[in-house]
C-alpha cells in the first residue's frame, strides 16, 4: 500500500451556511467530488505550478457525500458489491498514453495500492478506499498558498453574468458562494419518474404493491420485497446482478462448489427474481484473457478524418444514419484484423486482399456481407452487431420451463467463448469500442448518441464478472431466478391487483408478481433530472441534446449556452454532458480519456484565472491603485455583492431555494461525493490523514 501523503494542506470544513464571501482571492467551487471532481483536483493540482504559480487560490468543494470515493463508491456499503473491473485495471493516475498538455503523474493502479491479486474483482469499499486515498494525495500536491473549502451539503443554482464572478447557492445555506470558475463534476444522478413511473406508481399504491423505480439498487430499499413471493424484475444489466446479489448472498444465501458445479444453498428468505429486458440476456462477462500478440491499428476507419468530415456537414447529424455506420466498420476492421492475423487457418482468403476489398466497400453494405460470407467460412468466426445485439430475435420456446434450459445454454457458451483466447476477436473489438469512444468526444454536440449506443457499449465491454453469470446460472437451477425472455412487456390488471410480464419468445405464457423493480439507472436528462442545479441550468438557457445531456464544448468542457456559446466560466465534465467518457477512472495505458478531459479543463481554468489577475493587475496601475491584492478586485466583488441582491429576489420567483430545498436537493451524487465534514469556516490547518485500508 502506498504511504499516507504527509504535506500540510490548509482545508476549511463546514456543513453550515456558508458566510458572504468578499474576498478578492481568485476562487473556484468544484461541484462534486467523487471520483470525476477527485480526478479534476489532481489534474489542477498537478498544472498549478506551471499555469499558476504559488499565488493565493480559493478552492470551494461541494457535496453531500465522501471525498473521493462519493456516493456510489462510499466505503460504507455492502462488501458483497465487487467492482465489475479487475483490481489491475483500475487506475486513477496518468501514464504516457494520455493524451495531455500537463504533467504525467504516474501512481498505483488499486490492486498495487491495496496488495490484492491482480485479476481478483475488488469489493466496492475496496475501491472507495483507494479513491479516499487518491484524494488525499491530490490534496497533499496543492501548494499551501492553496486553501480547500469542503461543503458537505448540495449545490442548488449558480448565477451570474458572463463577465463576472458567480454565485453558488448551497442547500445548507442563504448566502452564496462566490466564485471566478464553476466545474460541475455531478457524475451520476438520480432523476424524478418519467410518466410510465409515474403510472406505475400509482398503480402500485392503489393495490397496495411494491414498485421500485431505475435507482442505484445499493440505495433502494430491498426490505419490501417478501421472502418466496414472485418478484418482476425489468433489466438485465449491472444493477440487475447487485439486485441478485443483495437478495440472495445478502440475506444468508451461499454457494458451494466452483465452475459449472456451482451449487446455491438458499437461506429461505429469498424472493422469486423473475428477469426480463429488451435483449433477454444478461450483459456478456468480462473477457477472462489478455490481448496479446498484434492488435489491430486503430483508429482505422473511424478517426480524425471520418470525424472532422462529419462536422463539416450543414446541419444535424443523426448518429444511426451518419456515425453508427463508419463505427460499425471500424468495430468490424479490428474484428477481422484480429481473425486474419492469429488465425489464419480460420479465413479462406489473404489477409492483403481482404484488407483491399474491406476498405473499398461501403459501411454496412452488401459488398461486405458478401465479402465476409466468401472469406470467413464459419459464422461464429464473423462480426454480425444486428445478431449480437438481438440474440433471441425470433427465437420461441415451447414452455417457460424450455425458456430456462435455453437460456441457461446461453449463458453457459457465453462463459466459455469470452474465456477462451480462441476468440480474441472480441478482445479486439472491445479495443476498438474504446477507440470509437474517443472519436466520439471530438463530435460534441452535434450529433445526439441517444440510449441505444450506451447500451450496446456497456453489453459488450461493460459487463459482469465471469464469476458472477456462473452465481447466475447456480440461481437459475435452485428456482431462484426465472427467466422472461427478449422484448418484455409490463402489464397492470386494476381488476386482479397485480403486475403482470410476457415475452414473445413464449407465446401465451404470463407471469404475475405484486412487486416489480426497474433493474437500471436512471436516465441523465436535464429535464428529469433529480438534480435541481442542472434544471435550473437548463432553465437559465444552457443547451441540451434532444435526450437531455448537457451540451459542452469539445475543446474544454465550457458548458455551451443555446446560442452556441461557450460560457467562459462554467465547466462541466462526466456522464451528463456530451463529453461522457466512459468512467472517472480507467485501465493503465489505455489513453484515459477522461484524464485528458480534466487535464484541458484543469488548464483552461487555471489559464482562465492567470489571465484575469493580468489584467486586473494592469487595470489597477493604469489607476494609479496601490493595492497588494492578487487579483485586485474590489470593484468586481462590489459589482457580484449587488448582484447577489438582485439573484436573491430572483430565486425566490424562480423556485430557487425553498423549492428546490423541499425537492431534495442536487444529488451532485454517484460519481460524486464531497466534501467536508464541515466544522467552521475558518480555513483551519490540518494534517491529512493516512491512507484508509482496503
Amino acid at each position: 500500500m502506498s504511504p499516507a501523503p504527509s504535506k500540510t494542506t490548509k482545508i476549511s470544513k463546514t456543513s453550515k451556511s456558508p458566510t458572504p464571501s468578499t474576498s478578492s482571492t481568485p476562487s473556484i467551487v468544484i461541484v462534486g467530488a467523487g471520483p470525476r471532481g477527485t480526478g479534476f483536483l489532481e489534474r489542477l493540482a498537478a498544472n498549478l505550478p506551471e499555469l499558476y504559480g504559488d499565488g493565493p487560490l480559493d478552492l470551494h468543494l461541494v457535496d453531500p457525500h465522501p471525498p473521493g470515493p462519493g456516493r456510489i463508491w462510499r466505503t460504507e456499503q455492502s462488501p458483497l458489491l465487487w467492482m465489475n473491473s479487475q483490481a489491475e485495471d483500475v487506475t486513477m493516475f496518468t501514464d504516457e498514453t494520455v493524451r495531455l498538455d500537463g504533467p504525467v503523474l504516474p501512481g498505483p493502479t488499486l490492486a498495487d495500492w491495496a496488495g490484492i491479486e491482480g485479476r481478483t474483482f475488488p469489493t466496492r469499499p475496496q475501491q472507495g478506499a483507494y479513491l479516499r486515498w487518491v484524494y488525499e494525495r491530490a490534496l497533499a500536491a496543492l501548494p499551501v498558498s492553496v486553501t480547500v473549502h469542503e461543503h458537505r451539503t448540495s449545490a442548488l443554482r449558480i448565477g451570474g453574468p458572463r463577465d463576472g464572478r458567480q454565485r453558488v447557492w448551497l442547500e445548507a445555506g442563504a448566502e452564496p458562494l462566490l466564485a471566478d470558475l464553476v466545474v460541475l463534476t455531478v457524475g451520476h444522478l438520480d432523476a424524478e419518474p418519467d410518466p410510465e413511473q409515474r403510472a406505475l406508481a400509482g398503480f402500485a399504491a392503489r393495490h397496495r404493491l411494491v414498485h421500485l423505480p431505475p435507482d442505484f439498487t445499493a440505495d433502494s430499499d430491498l426490505s419490501a420485497l417478501p421472502a418466496g413471493g414472485p418478484v418482476l424484475v425489468r433489466g438485465f444489466g449491472l444493477a440487475f446482478v447487485d439486485l441478485m446479489v443483495l437478495l440472495t448472498e445478502g440475506r444468508g444465501g451461499r454457494y458451494e462448489g466452483e465452475g459449472d458445479d456451482l451449487v446455491y444453498v438458499p437461506s429461505g428468505r429469498e424472493p422469486v427474481l423473475h428477469v426480463g429486458s429488451r435483449r433477454g440476456v444478461p450483459y456478456h462477462s468480462k473477457i477472462g484473457y489478455a490481448l496479446d500478440g498484434e492488435r489491430p491499428p486503430l483508429p482505422r476507419f473511424f478517426g480524425t478524418e471520418q470525424t472532422d468530415a462529419l462536422l463539416e456537414r450543414d446541419g444535424p447529424l443523426d448518429f444511426r444514419r451518419d456515425v453508427w455506420p463508419l463505427i460499425d466498420k471500424e468495430l468490424g476492421w479490428a474484428h477481422y484484423h484480429r481473425l486474419f492475423s492469429t488465425h489464419p487457418e480460420r479465413a479462406s482468403l489473404d489477409w492483403t486482399s481482404f484488407e483491399e476489398a474491406y476498405a473499398q466497400a461501403p459501411p454496412r453494405s452488401a459488398e461486405i456481407a458478401a465479402l465476409v460470407a466468401a472469406a470467413v467460412p464459419d459464422p461464429a468466426d464473423r462480426f454480425d452487431p444486428d445478431a449480437l445485439d438481438h440474440p433471441l430475435d425470433g427465437v420461441r420456446f415451447g414452455s417457460a420451463e424450455a425458456l430456462q434450459h435455453g437460456l441457461r445454454d446461453y449463458v453457459t457458451d457465453d462463459l466459455a467463448r469470452r474465456h477462451d483466447p480462441a476468440h480474441s476477436p472480441d478482445a479486439a473489438v472491445f479495443a476498438a469500442l474504446l477507440s470509437v469512444y474517443a472519436q466520439l468526444l471530438s463530435l460534441g454536440g452535434r450529433v445526439d448518441l441517444g440510449g441505444w449506443w450506451h447500451g450496446f457499449f456497456s453489453y459488450l465491454a461493460s459487463g459482469p464478472p465471469g464469476p458472477r453469470l456462473r452465481q447466475l446460472l447456480a440461481l437459475s437451477r435452485a428456482g431462484v431466478v426465472r427467466f422472461l425472455g427478449p422484448q418484455v412487456t409490463v402489464e397492470t390488471d386494476e381488476e386482479r391487483g397485480v403486475f403482470r410480464a410476457a415475452s414473445a419468445a413464449v407465446p401465451g405464457e404470463w407471469t404475475e408478481a405484486r412487486a416489480l423493480v426497474e433493474a437500471r439507472l436512471p436516465d441523465p436528462t436535464l429535464e428529469l433530472t433529480g438534480s435541481p442545479l442542472l434544471r435550473a441550468l437548463y432553465e437559465d438557457g444552457a443547451r441540451a441534446t434532444a435526450s437531455g445531456l448537457l451540451v459542452v464544448d469539445p475543446a474544454d468542457g465550457r458548458i455551451l449556452e443555446r446560442d452556441g456559446r461557450p460560457h467562459p466560466r462554467r465547466f462541466a465534465l462526466g456522464p451528463h454532458t456530451t463529453a461522457r467518457a466512459g468512467g472517472a477512472f480507467t485501465r493503465p495505458r489505455t489513453g484515459g480519456i477522461a484524464f485528458g478531459q480534466n487535464d484541458v479543463a484543469a488548464r483552461a481554468a487555471l489559464t482562465f484565472l492567470s489571465e484575469q489577475d493580468v489584467r486586473s493587475d494592469r487595470a489597477d496601475r493604469g489607476a494609479g491603485s496601490d493595492q497588494n491584492d492578487r487579483a485586485g478586485r474590489s470593484d468586481q466583488n462590489d459589482q457580484a455583492d449587488q448582484n447577489d441582491q438582485n439573484d436573491q429576489a430572483d430565486q425566490n420567483d424562480r423556485a430557487g431555494r425553498s423549492d428546490l430545498a423541499d425537492r431534495g436537493v442536487l444529488s451532485d451524487r454517484a460519481d460524486q461525493g464531497v466534501l467536508s465534514d464541515q466544522a467552521d469556516q475558518g480555513g483551519r490547518s490540518c494534517r491529512l490523514p493516512a491512507p484508509l485500508s482496503a
